[in-house]
């Protein structure tokens, strides 16, 4: 019972993370599970089977919030659920920890690039012109849904990250068009765990603690991202991704716990700085703005 208490609470604060910023759910709850002994299938099949009630509600919320563009979602549904399924019935077959490394090189790139674009801003306030191509998102739903059952999480990752990076489409409605294109890679990692494990080795139980914790956070993660100015969303969700995947960097090249620990705790100022310098970025340019809407009324 403590343990599924625990996990109850592990999934409210994955669900938190991951609706506010768009990943982290799988990551941090496939952790637990791995860590407490549970196989990486079983680990993900329980994950998958409670992503589809915490995706559902964190979809439905941010849906009645305005943070979905459903044209993005539309067009990841279908490819992230045919990845997700090939990766779950293949997960037993496969060396996840090869392609890990390589993974996270690419999202800690683009983690980088994410930051800088909003810290470069200045007093500049964020602009989004153009929505990204059914060329650019169906392969990313693809891969993402497939690295998301392999992995125990991805889909946040590497759908929230090339969103960002695209720089096509505004922190919150990447972050609510992730989350609720996430029911139905769901659904489809579930299936294909059931196909490839079979219902007597997925443990209910745990999914069903991830489960109640995760429909608890997922609307007031909703309405976090709502009230998140752009800059500072895209500030944290890419300061989030440098260090998840700068943490899976040094542990596969063999760097000891302590420094792990050290290099992360370094990443981890750094990150509550830049989100710190975006606030105040954000406060100055809403004084500018708010200045020139009242020039008129003045003259």
């Amino acid at each position: 019972m403590r343990k599924l208490i625990v996990l109850g609470v592990v999934g409210l604060i994955a669900q938190l993370i991951d609706g506010s910023l768009g990943m982290a759910y799988g990551v941090t709850s496939s952790t637990l599970l791995l860590a407490v002994g549970v196989a990486p299938a079983a680990a993900s099949a329980a994950v998958h089977f409670s992503e589809i009630g915490t995706s559902l509600v964190s979809g439905f919320s941010h849906h009645k919030l305005g943070n979905v563009d459903w044209r993005t979602v539309s067009i990841l549904a279908l490819p992230g659920f045919v990845g997700a399924f090939i990766g779950a019935t293949l997960l037993s077959n496969l060396d996840a920890a090869v392609a890990k490394p390589v993974v996270a090189v690419i999202l800690l790139s683009l983690g980088v690039y994410v930051v800088y674009r909003f810290l470069r801003l200045g007093g500049a306030r964020p602009t989004f012109k153009a929505r990204p191509s059914a060329g650019f998102l169906a392969p990313m739903g693809l891969v993402a849904g497939c690295l998301d059952a392999v992995g125990g999480g991805g889909w946040g990752p590497v759908g929230t990250t090339s969103l960002l990076s695209s720089g096509r489409l505004e922190p919150r409605k990447v972050v609510g068009s992730i989350d609720t294109s996430e029911f139905v890679v769901a659904v489809g990692g579930s299936l294909g765990f059931l196909f490839g494990l079979g219902a007597a080795n997925i443990n209910w139980g745990y999914a069903g603690a991830l489960l109640a914790g995760g429909v608890v956070a997922a609307p007031i993660a909703a309405w976090l991202v709502k009230h998140l100015a752009a800059r500072v969303l895209g500030v944290a969700a890419g300061g989030l991704i440098i260090l998840t995947n700068s943490k899976t960097l040094l542990e596969a090249v063999g760097v000891p716990g302590i420094g792990v620990a050290a290099i992360a705790a370094v990443v981890f100022v750094l990150w509550v700085t830049g989100i710190v310098w975006a606030v105040k970025q954000e406060r100055l340019s809403r004084a500018v703005v708010d200045e020139r809407e009242l020039e008129p009324a003045s003259a």
